[in-house]
């Protein structure tokens, strides 16, 4: 499923394969957490931005509308009308995010919906349940998602807990992929590192995942409130104890000078509402930095967002125009910020590619990496 063709010191050139296409990695994966780009995308905006992979979430896909209603209507992919690879997060982020409205046990967490207050419980199983009515192509394990900082003990205990639910999810999901009827029986589980900012709770856990020879493994509860030289440590000793030949996903990450530094360190997979949530309040992505459209200087720029930049918006439209609908309040502004913001990221990520192909990354990082993030 995963090949690894070529390193720059950590620095890795793969390819993985899934039954609906095969990845390029490095790779951005762009999040539609409701079958849907926040900002007015659908799945046709998806191919023209250079998607490789979309992202949908399980908790929001199992309040609405439904895991019972996608398998009915054909799976997710069929679903949003995309034909690419989906990975789908297992919910446990959001239901970690609620707070006061959940109850965490070693069978699962007790929670209530956002959307209306109904009480729900999702285990192990529930939330592989739901991913295999959704069919994507990669299904995370149920796991329990720490704010950091975390008290050690508690860490510590949630820790053992993700172990132990990830041994439920694989068993869970090779039980549904076994089942007549279902909608990807060649779906993969990826497991989930956790361990907060403790480099030895993170160095076991990774020990005792890894023996589960899953297709793939994550890094989990990074960029939630530690600094980046901290999530950079972790990385660090979480990488050393990762399979050579399996995918590595650091999840929710980051600036684009985030996701150039973790290249570097080994880092293949990666995802963040970053680039669409900044481009919604007019934040965007350039070779020079970042820049605020809705300044006053930008009022009558004829230039493009990114003159070197070749998506829709940047070929179609000026500056000024795009700063009068963000003035105007009208929607098309938040659609064509998105496009610009995640065409971006996705050439990104190509650069990265190419560069790790002609042994130029170390000079790429050192380029780009701190450019990238400037706010202009």
């Amino acid at each position: 499923m995963f090949t690894l063709i070529k390193r720059q010191g950590k620095a890795r050139r793969g390819r993985f394969s899934t039954k609906h296409g095969v990845v390029e990695t490095p790779v951005f994966m762009n999040v539609a957490t409701q079958a849907a780009i926040k900002g007015g995308l659908g799945a046709f905006d998806l191919r023209d931005v250079g998607c490789q992979v979309a992202l949908s979430n399980t908790y929001h896909l199992m309040l609405r509308p439904g895991g019972d209603i996608i398998k009915k209507l054909g799976g997710l992919h069929r679903f949003m009308s995309w034909d690419g690879p989906i990975l789908t997060d297992s919910g446990g982020f959001q239901v970690f995010s609620l707070d006061s409205l959940r109850k965490v046990t070693d069978e699962g967490v007790h929670f209530q919906s956002h959307i209306d207050g109904r009480r729900i419980f999702m285990g192990p199983e529930e939330s592989m349940e739901v991913q295999s009515c959704i069919g994507s192509d990669i299904a995370m394990a149920f796991d329990e998602c720490v704010a950091n900082p975390a008290e050690y003990n508690y860490a510590k205990d949630a820790c053992r807990r993700t172990e132990n639910w990830l041994i439920r999810s694989n068993k869970a999901l090779e039980r549904f992929n076994s089942e007549p009827g279902a909608v990807n029986p060649d779906q993969m589980l990826f497991g989930i590192n956790q361990g907060g900012t403790y480099a030895d709770l993170r160095k076991e856990n990774m020990k005792r995942i890894r023996e589960l020879n899953l297709p793939g493994y994550a890094i989990g509860g990074l960029a939630v409130g530690e600094e980046a030289s901290v999530m950079y440590e972790m990385i660090s000793v979480v990488e050393e104890e990762m399979p050579q030949d399996r995918p590595r996903y650091l999840m929710g990450v980051g600036t684009p000078g985030n996701i150039i530094e973790a290249v570097g360190m080994g880092v293949d997979f990666f995802d963040c509402v970053l680039p669409a949530r900044n481009a919604r309040h007019g934040h965007l992505f350039t070779k020079n930095g970042v820049i605020n459209i809705k300044n006053a200087k930008y009022e009558s720029s004829g230039e493009p967002v990114d003159e070197d930049c070749p998506c829709f918006t940047c070929k179609n439209y000026s500056r000024a125009y795009l700063r009068h609908l963000f003035k105007a309040e009208e929607v098309l502004a938040l659609r064509l910020a998105v496009i610009h913001n995640l065409s971006f990221y996705n050439r990104l990520m190509g650069n990265i590619r190419a560069a790790i192909d002609n042994d130029e990354f170390d000079a790429f990082r050192s380029k780009w990496g701190e450019v990238l993030d400037r706010r202009i």
